[in-house]
């Protein structure tokens, strides 16, 4: 696995200065969260910043994930909209867009996956016609990444219409391809689910594209910095070495951007003392 840090906790930085800080602190990987400040598509100066952004990419030595969770990219007014899930199917369609934008871009970087989620149902629809609205959009956005060679990693997110295991298994079955598979959230699955994360993650093993590591709390979706919250993280890191997870596992505290250089040091120092720990054991 590689270790790495979303660029959504590092709001108040230039994305240069960024990604330098993540690579000086020896992480080996990085979430792009597009937004305005980052790879927007949307910007005059998107393709000469898309180019720079690669090469320092590659300066760097850092793997890297796309993810679409910004937060007021295409609405100023309401957080995270439109969705696939949103009324229109003009709002649909600009989520599409801006989803295929996201995959040419991990074309273009190298990225190991495109990261996305369902978005809210904000209208008493049945699950039947809801959970065929998400796959009509999913199944779009599964053409172009296709045929770009870009794989889908699909997030249960608290409070979404997609938020557990059980419901991406069910998208699943409307929606099934190869290239389409998961993010798993660590502290999603501590607030949502039941059962231990270390199995959540043996049984999606063939499915698991990325992961986002945090503290959290049963129940209540916070992300929490390392040792703020519940979660035994030496079973879960075992569990990613023991399937033999590759990719990238970035740390996800979008809400501590204003002291990002403590946090991002204290978060590979917390992840790399387990990982020593876990090598120097019998078991590991």
């Amino acid at each position: 696995m590689k270790l790495g840090y979303n660029t959504n906790g590092l709001a108040c930085h230039r994305w240069r200065d960024a990604l330098r800080l993540i690579a000086d602190l020896g992480y080996e990987a990085v979430a792009l969260t597009l937004d305005h400040s980052l790879l927007d598509p949307y910007s005059p100066r998107f393709e000469a910043e898309l180019e720079q952004v690669a090469a320092l990419l590659e300066e760097l030595q850092l793997a890297s994930v796309i993810e679409t969770g910004g937060r007021f990219l295409l609405n100023p007014r309401v957080k995270h909209e439109p969705t696939l899930m949103s009324r229109g199917a003009e709002e649909r369609a600009r989520r599409i867009e801006f989803l295929t934008h996201a995959i040419r871009i991990a074309t273009r970087l190298n990225s190991e996956a495109v990261s996305f989620w369902s978005g809210i149902l904000r209208e008493p629809i049945s699950r039947e016609a809801a959970f065929e609205r998400l796959a009509a959009g999913c199944r779009e956005v599964i053409e172009v990444a296709a045929e770009h060679r870009v794989r889908l990693a699909f997030e249960p997110e608290p409070g979404m219409f997609i938020e557990s295991f059980d419901d991406y298994r069910r998208l699943l079955e409307l929606v099934d391809a190869p290239h389409f598979g998961l993010t798993i959230d660590i502290g999603h699955v501590q607030c949502v689910e039941t059962g231990s994360i270390a199995d959540h993650l043996r049984e999606w093993r063939d499915r698991l594209f990325n992961v986002h590591i945090e503290d959290m709390c049963r129940g209540v979706h916070e992300h929490l910095r390392f040792g703020e919250g519940e979660i035994d993280f030496p079973p879960v890191l075992r569990a990613l070495d023991e399937i033999g997870y590759t990719g990238c596992v970035n740390v996800e505290l979008s809400r501590h951007s204003h002291m990002a250089p403590e946090v991002a040091k204290e978060s590979i120092e917390f992840l790399q003392r387990i990982r020593g720990e876990l090598l120097k054991s019998p078991s590991g």
